[in-house]
């Protein structure tokens, strides 16, 4: 006969509550477990009323959000990006100092356009025409600067279009330093903000200049047309452009917490909205996405196989730091995979390609970065250049 426990009220009701508590213990476990599983719902960008615009993360490249952004419109000041980028190389060369005076010749003084106000004939130092150019827009001071380090400002357009052609962008050409129009003078939205990207982490010593928002000089002092250095702390460049065939224009970057991102706007209607319209990209890529670091430049990630040389290994890492933006609080979600190739043959020099790291967000591949050989790998002695050549006969 079974044992027949009795249980007094009292007791009954304690183990009913100990129960309910397990139970709802159990099912906010469960919750959470399916929450997390579930990818977040990223609502779709605002809508922006310009000709083109884009959003870049600054340490990933990736663009978060774009329309456009590869058509070729006219820059208009926008092109003072680049001319400031021009300046700023030939500062670190050391072909350019800035307390070099310049003679603003009687071209510079005469260009139409927004001006610093330089007297013709007066020389002025190259750091004054620079904030000139950055602050105030200066076209007088983007013409003087030209002239300057090139004899010619259609001279220095060809270091403008070398440059750009140098940092990958694809739809850009100059004629000017300054951005008045020209049929054969245009840009692109992704390619400005390359450009602002390659500006930013070469110069920052230069680039924090894009956050001054007034500047005076020859007793006139001139502000920064730049609104959103005023709005948002977090604002600290970049430039605004206009002409009638342009539209309104502006390039931001903001930092956040650790993660900055840039916003480029081209062809917006009016000065407000294009400060608007730059507010609502930044807000965007703030709020719903993130960036990590995931590997440094130079840093040992595996190793490559190498035949008929002085090793049969290499080690094999990046070029550039790899970060990822992605969807905020999806980090765990991401899976990081390497594709290595096993027919490397020597030599083999530091550099060279031997495979890919890939990132996978809800299997989609989100960003990519060779894998290069860390040192060079010289060829091996005839026995093992002959040894190597059999075995891949076999394995042919």
């Amino acid at each position: 006969m079974p044992t027949i426990f009795r249980l007094c009220p009292k007791a009954h009701a304690v183990r009913l509550r100990s129960f309910s508590l397990f139970f709802l213990l159990a099912l906010f476990v469960m919750l959470r477990a399916s929450m997390a599983a579930e990818p977040p719902i990223i609502p779709a960008p605002p809508e922006i009323g310009a000709k083109a615009f884009i959003l870049m993360d600054y340490n990933s490249g990736r663009a978060i959000a774009e329309n456009n952004a590869d058509e070729r419109l006219e820059p208009a000041s926008l092109t003072k990006i680049m001319t400031a980028y021009v300046v700023f190389r030939e500062l670190a060369k050391g072909n350019l100092h800035l307390d070099d005076m310049v003679t603003v010749s009687e071209r510079a003084w005469r260009t139409e356009g927004s001006r610093m106000f330089a007297q013709v004939g007066v020389k002025v130092a190259v750091e004054n025409l620079l904030k000139g150019m950055i602050v105030q827009s200066g076209n007088d001071a983007s013409v003087a600067l030209a002239e300057h380090i090139a004899g010619d400002e259609s001279v220095f357009a060809q270091m403008m279009n070398q440059n750009a052609e140098r940092l990958g962008m694809k739809n850009t050409h100059y004629k000017n330093s300054m951005g008045l129009p020209d049929p054969d003078h245009y840009s692109s939205a992704r390619d400005l903000a390359i450009l602002t990207r390659a500006m930013i982490e070469e110069f920052p010593e230069y680039y924090k200049w894009h956050a001054i928002k007034e500047f005076m000089f020859n007793n006139i002092k001139q502000v920064n047309r730049n609104r959103l250095l005023w709005r948002d702390p977090t604002v600290d460049g970049v430039k605004t452009g206009h002409t009638e065939g342009a539209g309104y224009c502006l390039v931001t970057s903001a930092l956040r917490d650790g993660m900055r991102l840039i916003a480029v706007v081209m062809g917006a209607k009016s000065d407000n909205e294009r400060a608007n319209a730059n507010q609502a990209l930044l807000n965007y890529g703030f709020r719903f996405y993130e960036t990590r670091p995931l590997y440094k430049a130079h840093e040992k990630l595996a190793e490559a196989r190498i035949w008929k040389g002085a090793e049969s290994k290499v080690p094999v890492g990046l070029n550039h730091d790899f970060a990822i933006t992605f969807p905020r609080g999806q980090y765990q979600a991401l899976k990081a995979g390497m594709e290595i190739g096993t027919d490397g043959v020597a030599p083999i020099k530091e550099g060279d390609k031997l495979g890919l790291v890939k990132v996978a967000y809800n299997n989609d591949i989100i960003a990519q970065q060779d894998l290069v050989a860390l040192k060079a790998v010289p060829e091996g002695g005839i026995f093992r250049r002959l040894f190597d050549q059999t075995i891949l006969l076999f394995k042919k």
